[in-house]
Formats: C-alpha cells, sequence, structure tokens
C-alpha cells in the first residue's frame, strides 16, 4: 500500500517536472547568451570580504553589562519569591502543628479530669 501511494507521488511529481519544463523551453531558446563581465578573481573579493568582516564591530560592553546585571536581577528576584514562598509554607505547617498540640493538650487535660 505504502509502495503504491509513493509510486503515485513520484509519478506526479515527474509529470508536474515535465510539464513546467515544457513550458520554460521556448523562454530559454529566446534567451540571448550574456557572458559575465572579466574582473576581480573569486579568491580576492573572498580575502576583501573577510578582512571586512568584524562579528564585534558594533560590540558594546555597557549594553553587555545591562542585560547581564539584568539577567541577574530577574534570577535573584525568582529565587528570593521562591524562598518566600517556602517560608510561608513552613509557617502554615507550624500553625497547623501548633494548633493540632493545642488540641492535644486539652484533650489529655479532660482525660484526667475525668480519671479522678
Amino acid at each position: 500500500m505504502l509502495e503504491l501511494i509513493a509510486t503515485i507521488i513520484l509519478i506526479c511529481s515527474l509529470l508536474g517536472m515535465g510539464v513546467i519544463i515544457f513550458r520554460k523551453i521556448p523562454v530559454l531558446v529566446n534567451l540571448s547568451e550574456v557572458l559575465p563581465e572579466k574582473g576581480e578573481p573569486f579568491s580576492s573579493k573572498l580575502k576583501k570580504k573577510i578582512k571586512e568582516f568584524n562579528p564585534l564591530k558594533n560590540f558594546s560592553y555597557e549594553v553587555f553589562l545591562q542585560k547581564l546585571i539584568f539577567r541577574i536581577r530577574i534570577l535573584t528576584l525568582k529565587t528570593d519569591n521562591q524562598t518566600f514562598n517556602w517560608l510561608q509554607k513552613l509557617r502554615e505547617r507550624i500553625k497547623k502543628k501548633k494548633l493540632e498540640n493545642d488540641n492535644y493538650w486539652e484533650e489529655l487535660k479532660k482525660a484526667t479530669k475525668n480519671n479522678n
């Protein structure tokens, strides 16, 4: 089944390419031949481009430091928020334990009064 689908797609693709080529042949025949101008060799052009290329040309240390400090600030704010959440959860746990302990002592006092 997959081979049949792949074959159909291949045939349709080849037919599409054939139609495009058949339509473009007259246009290609009418084109005049243009020769490239003789100039500097490619290697010398490449050497010039490499010399002109400088990725750190527009590098600003001040902007870099601003971005770095800003990211550090965001990181510290995130950690501060996380530690605040942890503290809040710990306080809630302590309150729950305190309430449980208070009830425990009250129940213990009631039990000892009933026994006497």
